[in-house]
């Protein structure tokens, strides 16, 4: 199917592929809506309008055609599947193209688990373009799999599917100039850029934004995101699981500035992915909520195309991809058919492409963990008194408070009765054998243990348990299984688990059997839990990455001022990731949801004081205090 076959057909003397007749076509490019016939050769769309014929004609009676959806922004690892499982299943909700940043699998694989899933991606149903993951390690406080270096980054930088530099999150390093953070932008510069400035404001805000970053997935009010967008950023506007941004953000757009915004998923789990939908989802409601569709389109197909240089993608023309998506009410567009490169790959939400056959990758063993040789005793002290972590509910904040220890032989033990349960977080990357100790309160656990290697952003195993015996069987339990999720009871026996076998963080399994096994998990964990435990229990950080985590630098994903993330066994990882480096320190740093965590921690304790605040009340002093804790050129902690 050559260009001269191509011109060919476009000047109508030779037959086309196929041709979709009297469709109603929403033409994003001149905003109007015409009936006409889409003609397509190949992979390529070479005509709109009458008088071709075809090998394959359909006949749509006047239903609507857009182009195919693509997602801005999402870390695929959220949907515990790779990328052929969730491919499979945002395709038939007719999102035929998504960029990807596979920071998760970075931060325990380092370049091979971006290699890996670069790899995957091949012969897919849909286009999977990556983002260069640039902050691995996510925070100097975290112990991770891997460390990104610039040099590091730079063999991606000669791959096609490689678009740029994912989402810049330290951005203390970019306003004080940290040389590793540099050294990433100067080497991408001529790629796309992307941002993440949870809070970022005024002259800070700036000093961002002309290292030239062009765009922020992290903006939760529309004071944030109209300045944001009046310095030159392109708003990502983002509807995850837990990270519900769409709505408040609608009156953002116009229609003077709707094509600098564009729609992203950033994290969405297998609940979500199979009863919501993604890109098409966000359409949905942004109409039903008073948006235009015409603008709602665009936002998720040729705004986020124009944005990554992606200029065969995102509308239906001469010369563009010929990914389609068929629906017949324009107010609430539900995809009947999907064409993806020309071909009819999805319909009434069942995919008809077949699954290509998939090479064996041997990734290495991430689930190194000394667990016999642990100890998870924690001596009490003469006064009595613990640092106690609290959990509020569904939602990602966590706070400080002192309590009274129970103490058995000289040891501070769970108290189930005052809901005061033992938290351990054992490093799995090196075999390093460094355990971070503590407690918790408002999780409700009863009896047993859970456990799991889903923990944003350093993704070490993290259990929470009554009791030491049922931690070390909660932890024996996920190592046996090559990484996941578990519940155990009193006894030790597997009540229910979800083996996430691909870095500890993802299955290989449909993504329906996956969200089976985590139903499953779920109702499990209830049995040993006082009160109901949400969805997003065990993997929500993220799950947006809480609220979902702040990942600059200095601590993790995200920054936002409401509650995006119920993080599960996530939850409390954010603020142990210090529990695993075994210090006795004292110090100041942000990390969830743009707030000061105040930490006293010792091998035998954990105090976390959490004082909210807004980045743009910072004072100098607290500015100078977070630019001393931003990491050398993003060292991992050893």
């Amino acid at each position: 199917m050559s260009l001269v076959d191509r011109i060919a057909v476009a000047r109508g003397d030779i037959p086309a592929s196929l041709v979709l007749r009297n469709a109603r076509l929403v033409n994003v490019l001149s905003g109007e809506i015409d009936t006409t016939d889409i003609v397509v050769y190949g992979d390529t769309i070479v005509a709109v309008g009458e008088g071709y014929s075809a090998e394959t004609e359909i006949d749509l009676g006047g239903r609507y055609v857009c182009p195919g959806f693509i997602d801005a922004h999402v870390h695929i690892e959220s949907s515990l599947c790779t990328p052929p499982e969730f491919s499979r299943v945002v395709l038939a909700h007719g999102v035929t193209t998504v960029v990807t940043d596979p920071h998760e699998i970075a931060n325990v694989l380092g370049l091979e688990g971006i290699r890996f899933m670069l790899e995957r991606a091949k012969h897919g149903p849909i286009n999977m373009y990556v983002m260069a993951s640039s902050c691995v390690p996510a925070t100097h406080m975290e112990t991770s799999g891997a460390r990104l270096e610039a040099e590091d980054l730079e063999p991606l930088l000669r791959s096609d599917w490689v678009l740029g530099l994912a989402e810049m999150m330290n951005y203390p390093g970019v306003i004080y100039g940290d040389e590793g953070v540099l050294d990433k932008l100067e080497m991408y510069r001529t790629k796309v850029l992307d941002g993440h400035a949870p809070s970022v404001a005024g002259k800070q805000l700036q000093a961002y934004i002309a290292s030239g970053i062009g765009s922020d997935h992290e903006c939760t009010t529309v004071e944030e995101a109209h300045e944001k967008l009046r310095l030159g950023l392109t708003i990502f506007i983002r509807e995850g699981t837990t990270t519900r941004n769409l709505k408040p953000l609608l009156p953002l757009v116009t229609p003077m500035n709707h094509t600098r915004l564009c729609f992203c998923t950033d994290d969405r789990q297998p609940d979500s992915l199979l009863n919501e939908g993604s890109i098409d989802f966000m359409v949905r409601t942004a109409i039903s909520e008073g948006i235009d569709p015409m603008l709602a389109i665009r936002m998720g197909t040729i705004n986020t195309a124009n944005y990554f240089r992606l200029y065969r993608h995102g509308a239906i023309a001469p010369g563009r991809v010929a990914d389609m998506v068929v629906f017949s009410d324009l107010h609430n567009l539900q995809p009947e058919m999907v064409f993806r490169a020309g071909v009819l790959s999805a319909q009434n939400g069942e995919v008809l492409r077949e699954k290509p056959a998939q090479r064996k990758i041997d990734l290495r063993d991430s689930m190194n963990v000394r667990i016999d040789e642990s100890d998870f005793r924690i001596p009490a002290d003469a006064a009595g008194h613990i640092h106690v972590i609290e959990a509020y509910g569904d939602q990602v904040v966590t706070g400080h408070v002192m309590m009274d220890a129970k103490v058995e032989n000289g040891e501070a033990v769970s108290d189930t009765e005052r809901d005061l349960v033992k938290m351990v977080v054992l490093e799995r990357h090196r075999a390093s054998g460094k355990v971070g100790k503590g407690f918790i309160t408002g999780f409700g656990l009863k009896r047993g243990a859970l456990a799991g290697t889903v923990a944003h952003d350093h993704h070490n195993l993290v259990i929470i348990g009554v009791d030491d015996a049922s931690i070390r069987n909660a932890a024996k339990a996920v190592r046996t299984m090559g990484g996941g999720l578990v519940a155990i009871d009193e006894h030790g026996q597997v009540m229910a688990r979800l083996p996430l076998p691909v870095a500890g963080l993802m299955s290989e399994e449909p993504l329906a059997d996956v969200k089976r096994q985590y139903d499953a998990l779920i109702a499990a964990a209830q049995v040993v839990f006082v009160g109901s435990i949400s969805q997003e229990f065990f993997v929500s950080p993220q799950s947006s990455h809480p609220p979902k985590r702040n990942k600059n630098q200095t601590g993790g994903r995200n920054s936002s001022a409401q509650a995006e993330h119920a993080h599960g066994l996530c939850l409390p990882t954010q603020i142990t990731a210090r529990l695993a480096r075994h210090v006795s320190t004292e110090d100041v740093c942000r990390t969830p949801k743009g707030r000061e965590l105040s930490f006293h921690l010792t091998r035998q304790s954990a105090a976390v004081i959490q004082v909210p605040y807004s980045t743009r009340r910072l004072t100098q002093d607290r500015l100078n205090k977070a630019k001393g804790l931003r990491p050398s050129r993003c060292r991992p902690v050893h």
